[in-house]
């Protein structure tokens, strides 16, 4: 059986809904994936969801819930009913607050009829360096091997995958295995940056073993969005060898 092909990933990074659907609207004949961060969650609600859904388009609600584990798990049963294909929450919640998502989403889908998203767990976000991870928010390995841990930990209580850099994917992959989903945000064409710190290309991310590419402004605020994301997934089925 083939691999399955890598997967775009488009951050709707906005506050209006009416400028999301557009986009969508714009790209829906690739059908990428579309990412609902927090911005346009809080701006729009969860019916942007289903309103991407209802254009036939997957959805990755990025919530990033960190809470106690019946709070996230009560968000996570709100994250399933709106139809969202994958959501998140951070790694640094522990495997009680991650089993406790997974175990939500698992009955929530079950009890609704609806098909069980991905549930993944931020690991350390791209836009903090290794100097910030050790002087701003005290973790004191080194930041690969603080990915790995909380990747592994995510394993643990059973999810999905994990987001983290391009840095990190192959060494996530190394210690949880092929099966074990890597979401890699800060994805720039040509060497474009900004504020992500740990960014990279389409044919490096393919390189390191991602699975799903997220790539906003590079698409988002380019001169023909169409264009931008054709080129963008050409590129990925390229480097995939598909």
């Amino acid at each position: 059986m083939a691999a399955e092909l890598p997967q775009l990933i488009v951050a709707l990074d906005y506050a209006d809904a009416f400028e999301a659907l557009t986009l969508a609207h714009q790209l829906h004949t690739l059908r990428p994936w579309m990412k609902v961060g927090l911005e346009l969650l809080m701006h729009a609600g969860p019916q942007v969801v289903a309103d991407l859904r209802d254009l036939g388009l997957p959805v990755f609600l990025d919530g990033k819930f960190h809470d106690i584990p019946n709070t996230v798990g009560g968000a996570v049963t709100g994250a399933v009913l709106t139809g969202a294909n994958m959501v998140n929450v951070h790694a640094a919640g522990g495997v009680r607050m991650m089993r406790a998502a997974r175990e939500a989403a698992t009955v929530a889908a079950m009890t609704n009829a609806l098909p069980r998203p991905l549930v993944i767990a931020v690991t350390v976000l791209t836009s903090l360096s290794a100097e910030e991870l050790r002087d701003e928010v005290g973790y004191a390995r080194p930041l690969e091997e603080q990915v790995v841990e909380l990747a592994q930990r995510a394993q643990e209580a059973g999810l999905d995958g994990v987001v983290a850099s391009v840095n990190e994917a192959a060494a996530i992959k190394a210690a949880c295995g092929p099966g074990f989903k890597v979401v890699t945000p800060g994805i720039r064409p040509a060497d474009v940056a900004d504020d992500q710190r740990r960014v990279a290309t389409p044919r490096a991310a393919i390189a390191a073993g991602a699975d799903f590419l997220v790539v906003g402004r590079p698409i988002t605020q380019a001169a023909d969005p169409l264009a931008a994301c054709a080129a963008i997934m050409a590129e990925i089925e390229e480097a995939a060898g598909g």
